[in-house]
């Protein structure tokens, strides 16, 4: 189970996500977790229970490396979300 910082780490990576859907720099959750190779019900699991201890690093560094997600903002909910604008897909 995570404690209170890790469901807010998990909180974040979900509002990247949801971010870059209203975006359309992805077309949705499916989308993100077929071109990592992502389980969708572990992913789904996580966004229904935030408290649940199965949110992998790399999901973060995907987001981190592929679209321009604050590595800074994620950990710790600082600065802004992007460090530079997604690029688009």
């Amino acid at each position: 189970m995570q404690n209170e910082e890790g469901k807010k780490i998990v909180e974040r990576f979900f509002e990247a996500i949801y971010d870059l859907k209203e975006r359309k720099i992805i077309r949705g959750k499916q989308t993100f977790t077929r071109r990592y190779g992502i389980n969708n019900r572990n992913f789904w699991l996580l966004e229904q229970d935030k408290s649940r201890d199965i949110l992998q690093l790399a999901w973060i560094a995907h987001l981190v490396t592929d679209y321009g997600v604050s590595a800074e903002w994620i950990m710790t909910g600082k600065g802004k979300m992007y460090k530079k604008e997604p690029p688009l897909q």
